[in-house]
């Protein structure tokens, strides 16, 4: 039984991935610090091959001491500060984990010297606002908020292990997620948490800037697939083509959700609030390396993915599963 490493697994991303790795039987041992954003019930309770320490990446002495004792053939480095908004706010603890968070965790490997791969999970925010069709893998970095900045950083720093420790590791850029799990202070779980309050939803701008969506079990079956055939010391591009504004996806919640719950009798009402600073217009991913070489594609229809996220949605809110309520003051203003 393969023995694998997830950074962050009681967050969204990581919490859907130990699901398919463990369908998969792969042993798990999961590393997190435990933030706002995490939540011990996104992993089922009944779970098997597994190990869960409370523990951040920061602590390197930690990771090299499981890293001996599991001796684990993969690490999937899910753990990060990932809200915007809150990066604007205060960078501090951006820097924290997704610089010198990789820096811990990329010397750990080193120490420890035997062969691990090491898949970073990263965003495309780290590419910047585009004008042009998509970005590609050798597309210069061009970070617009602290936090693409620190993502982006981290990416850097990977390099700089790989070329010169020859450090084996994968770096990955993805678009937007959607799906179960996720924290409601992100768009889609803040739309359909406002529409089951009757409250109004709030977009920035004039909600005409265009994200790419991908369902997180597609993302997560990506990554398994780039860390059993992706070649060491190459970046992957994981993108849907699915592209859509702001203001558009939101329709078309409100859409799904009126014929999901046919009692809507409200009128469900959306205002536009300021714009952050340094909001990107438009991002967009050429995948073409991943479907071309790695023969991966997406699986989950965006239309039926998006109804299956509200039926989850509504469910867990009207069961309380978010019980940190931190997200409320927040809520609808990362996009």
């Amino acid at each position: 039984m393969k023995k694998v490493i997830v950074t962050g697994g009681l967050g969204f991303i990581g919490s859907n991935l130990i699901k398919i790795l463990n369908q998969k039987k792969f042993f798990i041992i999961n590393i997190d610090k435990v933030s706002y954003a995490s939540n011990k019930k996104n992993i089922p309770t009944n779970i098997q091959n597994y190990k869960f320490y409370k523990e951040n990446i920061n602590n390197k002495n930690f990771i090299i001491r499981i890293l001996q004792k599991y001796k684990p053939s993969l690490i999937f480095n899910l753990a990060a500060e990932t809200h915007v908004d809150k990066s604007i706010d205060g960078p501090k603890s951006f820097i924290n984990s997704n610089i010198l968070g990789v820096f811990n965790l990329l010397e750990a490997i080193r120490i420890y010297k035997k062969k691990i791969k090491l898949i970073n999970v990263s965003t495309d925010e780290v590419y910047g606002d585009i004008n042009k069709l998509s970005s590609k893998e050798n597309d210069a970095y061009n970070p617009s908020s602290p936090y693409s900045a620190s993502k982006a950083s981290g990416d850097l720093l990977i390099k700089s292990y790989i070329r010169t420790y020859n450090l084996p590791a994968v770096i990955t850029n993805c678009c937007n997620n959607y799906g179960p799990n996720q924290y409601p202070e992100k768009l889609i779980p803040t739309i359909i948490y406002k529409i089951t309050r009757n409250e109004t939803i709030p977009i920035y701008g004039n909600g005409k800037n265009v994200r790419e969506w991908i369902h997180v079990n597609d993302h997560c079956e990506a990554l398994i697939k780039i860390a059993i055939n992706g070649k060491i010391g190459e970046s992957y591009n994981i993108g849907s083509g699915v592209k859509i504004q702001n203001i558009e996806l939101m329709n078309k919640i409100i859409s799904i959700f009126k014929k999901i719950n046919t009692n809507q009798k409200n009128k469900i009402n959306f205002h536009f609030v300021k714009d952050r600073p340094g909001h990107d217009f438009r991002y967009s991913l050429n995948s073409s390396k991943l479907k071309t070489e790695l023969k991966w594609k997406c699986k989950i229809n965006f239309n039926e993915g998006l109804k299956d996220t509200i039926n989850w949605y509504i469910d867990k809110f009207n069961k309380n599963f978010f019980e940190n309520k931190d997200f409320k003051n927040r809520i609808g203003l990362n996009i």
